[in-house]
């Protein structure tokens, strides 16, 4: 019953934080770009003032997998290598947590591009 009351948290706070992103489309003139980087800095925000732990506490993978998880991932990484590294840590730290992120969607990115049959939109 544990793993259910789990799974039931993180397709809550999951399925809120998509729900926000399909309101913003809907309802206002901002760009899915524009929404994307507004989650991953607003997981910046508020891992930075020490919000979004909560949130990671209870939802798990429902707070991690959105995109302001990867702000959460890129704003640890920068705080564990300021204390391991001192300031330069700041630079490096976000990009090395989320390394294999980024190389998984990079990787997955061509593997789609190659497979995928390219033409143009019929207007």
């Amino acid at each position: 019953m544990e793993i259910f009351i789990d799974c039931l948290k993180a397709f809550i706070v999951g399925g809120s934080l998509c729900v926000i992103g399909q309101v913003l489309i809907d309802r206002t003139k901002l760009t899915p770009a524009r929404i994307l980087v507004g989650y991953v800095v607003t997981g910046v925000i508020l891992t930075a003032i020490g919000l979004y732990d909560y949130v990671v506490d209870f939802a798990g993978a429902g707070a991690t997998v959105p995109l302001t998880g990867f702000g959460y991932s890129l704003a640890k990484g920068a705080e564990k290598a300021v204390i391991d590294y001192g300031l330069l840590g700041a630079l490096s730290g976000g990009l090395t947590a989320t390394a294999a992120g980024i190389a998984a969607a990079i990787f997955f990115g061509l593997m789609a591009s190659l497979i995928s049959k390219p033409g143009r939109k019929s207007l």
